[in-house]
């Protein structure tokens, strides 16, 4: 049993090598009976800010897994900041013994640090990493990746500084422009249902928003800009292997 969270795709793509038929964390949050059983658990997301989404750890706090050995596999961009360490330490709070916890390097989506034409020129191993991690998950490899302290003075220096300046921006994020044609894909992509669309014309709810850029990466016209610099903004990223509907179908909240 594999759940996922995803904005771009990278995370369903791991969780898909690891079985066939994930569930979304998206979705899952809702599920009334919320007591998972099996022989092997596995969470796959992104980190942000070098830590779980806010969404997944939501998920963790209000389920209970019953299983003998429980994974997760964390996704980052260029540094994880000790991703490993800081999940462990909020899986204990919740009351969850990970038997294995790892990371994955694929393409970082962050739009204000990083040109996404240029990402996508990089190899960064993943099937190869994959293939690993599989083998261990297989096994029953009990594991934590090491962390080192610079990985924790990256993560300080991103409490100190980064998150400063990006949490005075989240308000004022994106702005819709008028090239917009009403098509809703922000809203069926967006985890946590932060658009609305009125006469074609999508409006952001900045209420809410956790940051994933499902919405921006996704908008077919790219009417979702930043208000803020990026190193390409004509550039937008899904994961190769994963299609529209995929994103559409892990995170829509808005289902008929």
């Amino acid at each position: 049993m594999v759940f996922y969270f995803t904005a771009t795709g990278n995370s369903l793509y791991a969780a898909k090598q690891l079985e066939k038929a994930p569930v979304s964390i998206a979705q899952a949050v809702h599920d009334l009976e919320n007591v998972y059983e099996a022989e092997k658990i596995g969470i796959v997301c992104p980190v942000y800010g070098h830590e779980v989404p806010a969404p997944v750890r939501e998920f963790l706090e209000r389920s209970v897994f019953k299983t003998p050995y429980f994974y997760m596999i964390l996704t980052y961009g260029k540094r994880h900041g000790g991703a490993a360490e800081l999940a462990e330490q909020m899986l204990t709070q919740i009351g969850i013994q990970p038997s294995y916890l790892n990371v994955l390097l694929m393409v970082d989506n962050f739009l204000p640090g990083f040109d996404m034409d240029k990402e996508r020129m990089i190899d960064k191993k993943v099937d190869e990493h994959l293939k690993m991690i599989l083998e261990d998950i297989e096994s029953e490899k009990k594991f934590i990746v090491p962390v080192t302290n610079a990985d924790r003075a990256d993560h300080q220096v991103y409490l100190t500084k980064i998150a400063r300046e990006l949490e005075q921006a989240y308000s004022n994020l994106y702005r819709i422009t008028e090239k917009c044609i009403g098509c809703e894909i922000c809203t069926k992509v967006c985890p946590k249902n932060c658009f609305t669309v009125n006469e074609q014309k999508s409006t952001w709810h900045p209420e809410g928003c956790i940051t994933c850029m499902a919405c921006i990466h996704a908008c077919p016209m790219m009417a979702i800009q930043m208000n803020m610099p990026e190193p390409n903004p004509k550039a937008r990223y899904r994961n190769e292997h994963i299609s529209i509907c995929e994103i559409v179908e892990a995170n829509n909240q808005v289902k008929k």
